[in-house]
């Protein structure tokens, strides 16, 4: 069987082994936008991962979801991101950035401008803003010849991204964000090229997918979906065909990954590792099995990703068990205990429960 400590070839990049950190929204820039040196600090302690994904990044104004969230929406973010890129790189490590556009889960309060999505379904729920959680708004409903510009927001990110040092980047069409929207039954009411068919609902991931090859280049390039995961109040109907059809459409484009949540059922996930010809990611942390816990799934531990592994993922994506444990990598191959992390400090603060936890020592 695949040993998660292996080497793996990626895109563009050679992976000392297969454990990548999952992005996680940190939410530790700056309230304009900019990466700060705790976060340099932050992804260089978890630099022996095979490859680190990085927190959502906005793309542009429109799509920016969380507050206090640094950007890719401008030069002058880009340049913001280089210390943490050069710290990670300096360290030995690898580092994409996740362009993560929030549609319709996003707030006039955080951007100052109306949020956007496929129709103009607001999600039944609250958004965060600097003011606390506020009921989501009803987005504007793209115009038909709008979705091409958000498409090619990726891109424009993308270029921003490698110009700040990332070895690549991840399109985040998971968890109800704008390319779930699109790809959902619920949020996209359309009846044009982009809305109805399963055609239709996969063509703006496609578009958004290719023009960030276009920018980049496939080798630079993954994306990371969530086969019927039901977040941000978005339902997709007809799962297993869905992903079958976007799969088969984004495998003739040689990406570098796809990253996968453990959303869907084993049938339909081994269906999708059959359709996928490139390396396949897997986030073991299912959300299927929510329990009573408020924080969703239990996190990836040695287990879960040895069984993927067995199933023929080719790498693992571990979330919440890297917040307390930098040295995840070490302490998986030794078999050493995880440490368990604040829930309290996963989003915005300071540097507590972000660079303050310490590496295994015996006790």
């Amino acid at each position: 069987m695949t040993n998660l400590f292996e080497p793996h070839r990626v895109g563009d990049l050679s992976l000392p082994n297969r454990v990548v950190m999952a992005p996680m929204s940190r939410v530790r820039g700056t309230a304009d936008g900019l990466a700060t040196e705790r976060m340099a600090t932050y992804f260089a302690q978890r630099a022996d991962a095979g490859l680190i994904i990085s927190d959502g990044i906005q793309p542009n104004l429109v799509g920016t979801s969380n507050p206090g969230a640094a950007g890719l929406r401008t030069e002058e973010e880009a340049v913001s991101w280089k210390p943490v890129t050069d710290a990670v790189h300096v360290n030995g490590g690898r580092i994409f950035a996740q362009l993560m556009h929030g549609g319709r889960v996003g707030h006039e309060l955080v951007t100052g401008v109306q949020p956007v999505g496929p129709s103009a379904v607001a999600i039944n729920g609250s958004i965060f803003t600097p003011d606390g959680m506020k009921p989501a708004p009803v987005p504007r409903a793209l115009a038909t010849g709008e979705v091409p510009e958000q498409a090619g927001s990726y891109a424009e990110a993308a270029t921003r991204a490698i110009g700040a040092g990332f070895d690549g980047v991840e399109l985040h069409g998971a968890n109800g964000y704008l390319i779930g929207q699109f790809l959902s039954s619920n949020a996209n009411l359309r009846t044009d090229r982009y809305g109805g068919s399963i055609a239709g609902r996969i063509r703006f991931a496609v578009e958004a997918v290719e023009a960030t090859v276009d920018a980049i280049g496939a080798g630079r390039t993954g994306i990371r979906l969530s086969p019927g995961a039901g977040l941000w109040d978005v339902t997709e109907e007809d799962v297993p065909q869905l992903y079958d059809a976007l799969l088969a459409e984004l495998n003739r484009l040689d990406l570098a990954y796809v990253h996968l949540e453990a959303t869907a059922d084993e049938t339909t996930m081994l269906a999708l590792r059959r359709r996928w010809d490139g390396a396949f990611m897997v986030n073991p942390s299912t959300w299927l099995v929510r329990g009573e816990s408020p924080y969703g799934p239990v996190p990836t531990n040695r287990e879960s990703a040895d069984h993927w592994l067995g199933l023929g993922a080719d790498l693992v994506s571990f979330g919440r068990a890297y917040i307390a444990n930098p040295d995840l990598v070490e302490r998986l191959r030794l078999g050493q205990p995880l440490a368990e992390a604040d829930p309290a400090t996963f989003f915005g603060g300071d540097d507590k429960g972000l660079i303050d936890y310490p590496p295994y020592r015996k006790p």
